[in-house]
C-alpha cells in the first residue's frame, strides 16, 4: 500500500509541475499580447500628434496670408494719404493714378483672398483626409486586435479542452486500474477465506 500510495503521489505531483508550466506558457503569452497592444496604442498616439501638427501649421499658414491682406491694406491706406497731400494743380492726375492703383491693389487683395480661400480649402481637405485616413487606420488596428484576440481565446479553449480530455482519460484510466486491483484483491480474499473455511 505505501508503495502504491508513493506511485500516486509521483504522478500527482508530475501532473502539479505539468500544469504550472502549461500556466506559466499561457501567462507568458497573454504578456506578449498585451505589449503588442501597448505598441499599437502608441503608434495611435503617434497619428494624433501627427494630425496636431498639421493642423497647427495650417494655422500658422493661414496666419501668414492674413497679415500679408493687411499689410497690402496699409500701404493703401498710405498711397491714398500721400496722392491727397499733393498739390491742386496734380489733383486730377492723381486722382486718375489713385484709380488705377486702387484697382490694382484691390485687383491684389482679390488674388489673395482667392489664393487664402485656395489654402483654406486645401488644407481642409487634407485635414479631412489625414481624419479618413487616421480613422481608416484605427479600424484596422482594431479589427485585427480583435482578430487576435479571437484567435489568443481560440487556441485558449482549445488548449484548456485538450488538457481537460487528456486529465479525464487519464483519471478514467486510473479508476479502471485501482478498480482491478480491488477486484483481484477481493477475489485473493474471498479465496482464501473459502481455503481457510475448508480447512476448518
Amino acid at each position: 500500500h505505501i508503495v502504491r500510495l508513493r506511485e500516486e503521489l509521483d504522478r500527482e505531483r508530475e501532473e502539479r509541475n505539468y500544469f504550472q508550466l502549461e500556466r506559466d506558457k499561457i501567462h507568458t503569452f497573454w504578456e506578449i499580447t498585451k505589449r503588442q497592444l501597448e505598441e499599437k496604442k502608441a503608434e495611435l498616439r503617434n497619428k494624433d500628434r501627427e494630425m496636431e501638427d498639421s493642423e497647427e501649421r495650417h494655422q500658422v499658414e493661414i496666419k501668414v496670408y492674413k497679415q500679408k491682406v493687411k499689410h497690402l491694406l496699409y500701404e493703401h491706406q498710405n498711397s491714398i494719404s500721400e496722392l491727397k497731400a499733393e498739390g491742386v494743380v496734380s489733383m486730377k492726375l492723381s486722382q486718375k493714378e489713385q484709380i488705377e492703383k486702387e484697382a490694382e491693389l484691390h485687383k491684389g487683395v482679390r488674388t489673395l483672398k482667392v489664393d487664402l480661400k485656395e489654402q483654406e480649402l486645401s488644407n481642409e481637405n487634407l485635414v479631412k483626409s489625414l481624419k479618413l485616413k487616421h480613422d481608416e487606420e484605427i479600424t484596422k488596428l482594431r479589427i485585427d486586435f480583435e482578430r487576435q484576440v479571437r484567435e489568443i481565446e481560440g487556441k485558449y479553449k482549445k488548449k484548456m479542452q485538450v488538457l481537460r480530455e487528456e486529465l479525464d482519460l487519464r483519471r478514467n484510466t486510473e479508476i479502471h486500474e485501482i478498480e482491478e486491483r480491488k477486484n483481484i484483491h477481493t477475489n485473493t480474499l474471498m479465496k482464501n477465506h473459502e481455503k481457510a473455511f475448508r480447512d476448518i
